[in-house]
């Protein structure tokens, strides 16, 4: 393949690929940056591969490439996710907690009365009813519905934070 010919492919594949990673690398919550930098190493791989030994493919350049991009951005956010603490500021851990700590100190973000709502099912091993009437809710099902938007909270900080559970395994 001669200068023009690469320059040709390369321009394609920009054009032609690259909208595409970057939409699905901003969509994983990547910044632009980094969709550029996973984007050109894909199309390096794709150049190499195909000026070695014959490369025969199943799809389009751009398929292909794009394939590419997205397991170089599966292997940058787990390892990016190895390298970063659990933790940000705000949930910082003080030397000698656990992560059970950790996930204490989620729980009790989501306020006084969701814990104390979840600590009386879980740990007291209280049924709906004694939830409710514990709580003053107007029957089982308010009960219910109020113990699901806790942990429903609890959630949403986990996904906030992009905790996995290897971050909780200690």
């Amino acid at each position: 393949m001669d200068a023009k010919e690469r320059e040709e492919l390369f321009t394609s594949l920009y054009l032609d690929a690259y909208p595409g990673v970057a939409r699905y690398i901003a969509r994983q919550g990547g910044s632009m940056e980094e969709a550029k930098d996973i984007f050109q190493d894909a199309v390096v791989i794709y150049y190499e591969r195909l000026s070695g030994k014959g490369l025969e493919l199943k799809q389009t350049k751009e398929a292909y490439v794009f394939g590419i991009a997205r397991h170089l951005w599966s292997k940058h956010t787990n390892n990016k996710r190895k390298e970063l603490p659990a933790q940000d500021s705000a949930t910082a851990a003080a030397p000698g907690t656990t992560p059970a700590m950790n996930i204490l100190r989620m729980i009790e973000n989501t306020g006084r009365k969701c814990l104390d709502l979840l600590h009386a099912f879980y740990y007291e091993q209280k049924n709906m009813k004694e939830v409710a009437e514990t709580f003053g809710f107007s029957g089982e099902r308010s009960a219910t519905v109020q113990k699901y938007k806790c942990l429903e909270k609890i959630r949403d900080v986990v996904k906030e934070k992009a905790l996995v559970y290897e971050d909780f395994a200690g």
